[in-house]
């Protein structure tokens, strides 16, 4: 749906492969679950939550540069199991926590 909205972008050049801007939506995803682990119990959900929240957006992003031709179909299946694994993660750790912090 959103690359035929969005033109067609150049390959990921050679220098920017290594750039620590090219780490994007991570960044926020991670700082979020480290905050989340030092809080207790009670204080997580919202911490987890958008963090959550980011990757869902990273999961669309990814899933774009496939309809994008940017990352090959073994790249992006190899990514999925990950993205998968991950998403169970924060689903199990929201349902063991207080459903009343959202």
């Amino acid at each position: 749906m959103l690359n035929n909205l969005l033109p067609p972008p150049p390959a990921f050049p050679a220098s920017a492969k290594n750039d620590l801007n090219s780490m994007w939506e991570g960044v926020p995803i991670l700082k979020r679950t480290i905050e989340a682990g030092y809080l207790p119990k009670e204080e997580k959900l919202p911490f987890i939550k958008k963090a959550s929240d980011k990757f869902d957006i990273l999961k669309v992003f990814i899933r774009l540069l496939r309809e994008l031709n940017i990352i090959d179909q073994k790249k992006y299946l190899a990514l999925q199991t990950i993205i998968q694994e991950i998403g169970r993660m924060f689903g199990g750790w929201m349902k063991s926590l207080p459903q009343n912090h959202l």
